[in-house]
């Protein structure tokens, strides 16, 4: 679904992507992850028009959308979580959903004098899907209240449910588990399965936490110093030396093999 080429992002001297190049399978649920600096975020914010690429290229479909905004990206069904969830906080958890959609019939002066019975209409409908959205999350106790008094946990369900509002095509998770207790994170796990399973949702997925990786994503894809560093399933990624090494730098390295060693040993 999606294709990196050599991709580019220079911010003056630092190169925060330095040529990278991945494939993200459509239907796939995708770990990216790699030592903090790494590009990780940069590499999402330039595929999500965010940032401006240096140089490179993005495909999505066939369609070459190298440095197209975000607002055109939302249209063809990309859709970028961050890693502070972004909330109305005084709106209701409901009222986030209900605002997701574009092109809302009450979006224009002219449909607010004379054509309120639609607007009512598609307020209802807005409405109704926003609820089915929050009973699939398991937060409908949630709908009333400010999104704004949630938990980091709740916020970042609130994130994948506005994904839902607009039956997105393919889903960039920053960092989705930061802050977020183990309960809620097995509950956001869930729901990013239930999604790819059932209906066709592609994933690519920031994470720090390995467990939470190695139980949703395959293909893993290694980064470091903005370069691809390895990529394969989560449990050839873990034994990996290379990776090791990136994550804790060679003095650690055969610390952590001769760790392993004494494990399998045991």
């Amino acid at each position: 679904m999606i294709s990196v080429h050599g991709l580019h992002k220079h911010f003056g001297g630092f190169r925060a992507v330095d040529g990278a190049s991945i494939e993200i399978a459509k239907g796939s649920i995708t770990g990216l992850i790699g030592p903090n600096g790494a590009g990780k975020s940069t590499l999402f914010n330039v595929i999500a028009g965010v940032y401006q690429p240096t140089s490179g290229k993005v495909v999505m479909d066939g369609e070459d959308i190298t440095g197209l905004p975000p607002h055109a990206l939302f249209h063809k069904g990309l859709l970028r979580t961050f890693q502070i969830a972004h909330e109305f906080s005084s709106m209701t958890v409901r009222e986030n959903l209900m605002m997701v959609p574009g092109g809302q019939v009450g979006e224009t002066l002219w449909n607010t004098w004379f054509n309120r019975r639609r607007i009512r209409e598609e307020d209802r409908a807005l409405a109704k899907k926003a609820d089915d959205v929050l009973d699939f999350l398991t937060i409908s106790h949630l709908a009333d209240e400010k999104a704004g008094n949630l938990s980091g946990g709740q916020k970042k369900l609130l994130e994948l449910g506005r994904t839902m509002m607009v039956d997105a095509k393919i889903v960039f998770l920053d960092e989705v588990g930061a802050g977020v207790n183990r309960t809620l994170l097995n509950t956001i796990g869930d729901a990013i399965v239930r999604l790819n399973k059932e209906r066709g949702y592609t994933f690519c997925v920031i994470e720090h936490d390995m467990d939470f990786i190695g139980r949703l994503c395959d293909p893993v894809i290694v980064m470091a110093e903005g370069k691809v560093l390895a990529e394969g399933s989560a449990a050839s990624i873990m034994q990996n030396e290379a990776v090791i090494e990136a994550y804790l730098g060679t003095g650690l390295k055969n610390k952590v093999k001769a760790e392993a060693e004494a494990g399998a040993n045991a």
